[in-house]
């Protein structure tokens, strides 16, 4: 199933082809354009997830891509690039592009970039509004968890801890990986304290903690958030 689609702007059609094959293994839909008026018209009429540009285009360059999609789009953009200088580095940033990459560079390590600045926009538009799983509300912004209406009290790891199973639901987090998620906000403690967090928050959220509908175990590997 295809989940994003990505607009792939060089005047290089084998370097795009290249790319192109690269991103719809990963499951990508993928849009072509060679030039800069092209790019901005496919922007509009195809609505990519994110944009992949480089700098160096014939008619208008890469800059000005970047400049003109910005005045109504907030698709993320990667820009490409021949010279590795800082000057280009906040040029691009200024003017909006969320990622850089300087030629030459592996196509997978495109698609890996690709990924995670999709992952991090979804995040940020995630946990801008309040979201509801069953008979659970989260407010991201006010750090709020509540259960049938009424709202529940969680420390702030137990609530870090939450917001990263469910912006994640499905994947399986190991303890260690969990406690390395947690470095940087004062987190202290081994990998063991997260089953203690964990049972917590399963007596809190939990209609029944001991057949938990929400907080999985994932036997011999750490714990997940239900998909469903």
């Amino acid at each position: 199933m295809i989940k994003h689609s990505v607009l792939l702007v060089d005047d290089d059609e084998k370097l795009v082809q290249l790319l192109k094959t690269y991103f719809e293994k990963d499951g990508f839909l993928t849009y072509a354009a060679y030039d800069g008026l092209q790019a901005i018209q496919l922007v509009k009429g195809k609505k990519p997830s994110i944009v992949v540009l480089d700098i160096m285009l014939p008619e208008i360059d890469g800059w000005e891509v970047c400049r003109q999609i910005r005045k109504d789009n907030e698709v993320p953009i990667i820009m490409l690039t021949a010279r590795d200088e800082e000057s280009d580095r906040l040029i691009g940033l200024e003017i909006g592009a969320d990622d850089y990459v300087t030629k030459p560079f592996s196509p997978k390590e495109v698609v890996a970039r690709a990924k995670v600045v999709l992952r991090r926009m979804n995040m940020t538009l995630l946990q801008k509004i309040p979201l509801q799983i069953g008979n659970i509300s989260i407010d991201f912004e006010r750090h709020q968890v509540s259960k049938d209406g009424e709202i529940i009290e969680l420390t702030a790891t137990e609530f870090k801890i939450l917001a990263l199973l469910v912006t994640n639901a499905g994947r399986i987090f190991t303890r260690l990986q969990i406690v390395e998620q947690m470095q940087g906000n004062s987190f202290e403690g081994y990998d063991r304290t997260i089953d203690v967090h964990i049972k917590n928050l399963r007596r809190k959220i939990e209609d029944n903690p001991r057949e938990p509908r929400y907080i999985l175990t994932v036997y011999g590997v750490g714990y997940k958030f239900a998909e469903d």
